[in-house]
């Protein structure tokens, strides 16, 4: 019997991994769900079984299918569509012009699984890494209504919209982390090869010099001398801070601290509701169950104490009662959006509600990440300068008065 090794999260957030045998990857995964967890990813264990080194090492350097390629797919399956086109011949057809070989094994697996009967649905559940729970709840929602051309179209701007925010995000951090990395390097580089070279003239003095100079000098020698302890506490501290950040509560940590840093806290919180109203909106459109348009909407919210209020709301509306109580309880919400939350939910209309605070802070996010680049930049700047600019006074002042004395 196959073996299938996944990963899951559990009700309160936390992940867990484990392996399990299975007739199929179907009976996997509903064997994972009736344990009460939520599938992040599911493959073969023994996948690679029976392959030569070069086919393991070709399969390692082959790069994985991002959303890029899910959104080319999903434009095209549109058009396709939309043209008259039956399922399978589009499958067939976007497979034969797909260069990415992973990518392309994906689709042919979605056109054989559609061959043998299955709802297009079922089949893209099997590759959650790619089709997230919003992708396959609107696709199942369409195949339901008879509208899948339409709901493509809606997943493919979501996916759209979704990649540039993020583009714009990491785009916003890329500058930073450029000077940064600089100012580390010239700043050791000054330390440990500049520097240096002064020590001859200022031996004997240390009495004498400012304190800033002797600092330097202390702490150059100290670079020197014990430069592998010092690279040695660097990696811990990197490492130790990379497999900290992947446990449940440093995550939280991390998450929490997104929404404390005075700079980037709007520009997060802006993120994450811009991210989670329009999740809600595209699932109210598709006509996806208000409970699974809840938990969709935790499960992609990007933070944990925005997932946290939304399963909060989740379990409220479960009980009957409305949508907005959990939001004001968590304050993570402005007033006002929840205010049009409430009136949307009274009307009839919060789909067309969530359409307009989407779209609100999908413009709002975009002009506080420009807002914090153009800050940011400035800050490093100085910051950069600052450094650089007190170890070149900390070496120039004692010679200019030496000069002084000597003159």
């Amino acid at each position: 019997m196959p073996t299938f090794r996944y990963q899951a999260t559990t009700p309160d957030g936390q992940s867990k991994e484990g392996v399990l045998q299975a007739p199929n990857a179907n009976a996997a995964a509903a064997a994972v769900r009736a344990q009460g967890l939520r599938i992040v990813s599911m493959a073969a264990a023994d996948e690679t079984h029976g392959q030569s080194f070069a086919q393991k090492l070709k399969r390692l350097n082959t790069a994985k299918p991002t959303q890029k390629h899910v959104l080319e797919f999903t434009t095209q399956l549109a058009v396709m569509v939309r043209a008259g086109i039956n399922l399978r011949s589009a499958l067939d057809g976007i497979a034969e012009q797909t260069t990415h070989p992973e990518f392309k094994r994906i689709i042919i697996g979605l056109k054989q699984d559609v061959e043998s009967g299955k709802q297009f649905s079922d089949a893209v559940a099997k590759h959650p890494k790619l089709f997230n729970e919003l992708y396959i709840s609107m696709v199942r929602a369409s195949e339901m209504s008879g509208s899948f051309a339409e709901m493509l179209d809606r997943i493919a701007g979501y996916i759209a919209q979704q990649i540039e925010t993020k583009k714009m995000v990491v785009g916003a951090s890329i500058y930073p982390g450029i000077i940064g990395t600089l100012a580390v390097v010239v700043t050791v580089f000054l330390l440990t090869f500049v520097l240096p070279k002064f020590y001859t003239l200022f031996e004997g003095k240390e009495d004498v010099l400012p304190w800033a100079t002797n600092f330097l000098m202390n702490l150059s020698q100290y670079l020197q001398a014990q430069w592998y302890l010092v690279v040695g506490v660097a990696a811990a501290v990197g490492i130790g801070g990379y497999l900290g950040g992947r446990t449940p509560a440093g995550k939280l940590y991390i998450d929490q601290a997104k929404l404390a840093i005075p700079v980037l806290k709007g520009m997060f919180r802006s993120l994450y509701i811009s991210r989670s109203v329009q999740t809600m909106s595209q699932l109210i459109h598709a006509g996806v169950p208000m409970l699974d348009t809840l938990e969709i909407t935790a499960s992609v919210s990007g933070n944990q104490l925005y997932s946290r209020m939304w399963r909060s709301v989740h379990n409220s509306v479960k009980q009957g009662r409305n949508i907005t109580g959990p939001m004001q309880a968590a304050d993570l919400l402005p007033k006002s959006v929840v205010q049009m939350i409430s009136a949307g939910e009274e009307s009839g209309k919060l789909s067309e509600v969530m359409d307009e605070i989407s779209s609100y802070y999908s413009k709002l996010l975009k002009d506080q990440i420009k807002a914090v680049t153009s800050l940011i930049e400035p800050i490093m700047i100085l910051v950069m300068g600052g450094v650089v600019g007190f170890i070149a006074m900390a070496i120039i002042m004692p010679i200019f008065k030496m000069s002084q004395i000597v003159g």
